[in-house]
């Protein structure tokens, strides 16, 4: 569905049970760089029984609008909380996975209201990510090139995935605007936004594939688990960056659990 958020015309995926099923929260989804609101099927078509799923294509990615400015990490958390607000969502767990992850930071960061709690999959962190700048150079002079994206493919997933999953990441990557390509290598992936970390009070869960080569477990647990008190981390045997597409069973049960603790806590709270 299209919606109109801060002049950018964005397409968001809105699938299952209204939020207010069952006192749950409902559930928002950000996606990785390169990839699109198509990254989470595998978790939704899992959770969508249960809980209101909202999945935006960032703008710059998807079948989202892509201006020519506007694609600073405070550009997109401005664009996730107008979003919440425009769909009328009064409570939400954010689920941010890498580029998306970043994000979410900065919504819990501005204490956004409704958010109840933070799940984010091999987030990029706050602090700059740790690109070799060789890496950078590669794809900053390969956007929208296939063998490119072919070979980003081969060094980011551990675990087999279909052939049709591995067309989705191929072709989400090569429809990814040159303008969000550029402005996520050359600025948000080195934003450092560690600042605002203590203004956090929302639960915070960190998921690390223990094959990611892109974001180790151990960077996210210096960068993020040790900089923000009361975080938790889990990891997933054998998976790589693309957690939502390598393990969307696993995924989806670690997100359940963190909004049934979301629930419990307002629940407790409104008693």
């Amino acid at each position: 569905m299209r919606r109109e958020v801060n002049g950018i015309g964005l397409n968001v995926v809105e699938r299952g049970e209204s939020a207010a099923h069952g006192g749950r929260p409902a559930l928002v989804f950000l996606h990785y760089f390169g990839g699109s609101s198509r990254a989470w099927s595998g978790v939704i078509d899992r959770l969508e029984g249960e809980y209101a799923c909202v999945a935006p294509d960032l703008r710059g990615f998807g079948d989202s609008e892509a201006p020519p400015t506007g694609y600073t990490v405070s550009d997109y958390a401005d664009d996730v909380i107008a979003l919440v607000c425009l769909l009328g969502i009064e409570r939400y767990v954010l689920v941010g996975h890498s580029l998306g992850g970043k994000i979410a930071l900065l919504v819990a960061a501005r204490a956004a209201p409704g958010l109840a709690s933070l799940v984010l999959l091999a987030p990029s962190p706050p602090t700059p990510e740790p690109m070799m700048e060789t890496e950078r150079a590669r794809l900053l002079t390969s956007h929208a090139s296939r063998a490119a994206s072919e070979e980003t493919a081969r060094q980011i997933i551990a675990l087999p995935l279909t052939p049709s999953l591995h067309d989705q990441i191929i072709e989400d990557n090569l429809r990814s605007s040159l303008p969000a390509w550029q402005a996520w290598l050359e600025g948000g992936s080195r934003e450092n936004i560690s600042a605002h970390m203590g203004n956090i009070r929302t639960p915070l869960l960190v998921v690390s594939g223990t094959s990611d080569r892109v974001m180790p477990a151990h960077h996210l647990e210096r960068e993020i688990v040790r900089r923000i008190p009361g975080t938790r981390m889990v990891t997933v045997p054998e998976a790589g960056h693309l957690l939502p597409l390598e393990a969307p069973a696993a995924i989806a049960d670690l997100i359940a659990n963190a909004s049934a603790i979301a629930s419990l806590k307002n629940n407790l709270f409104a008693g």
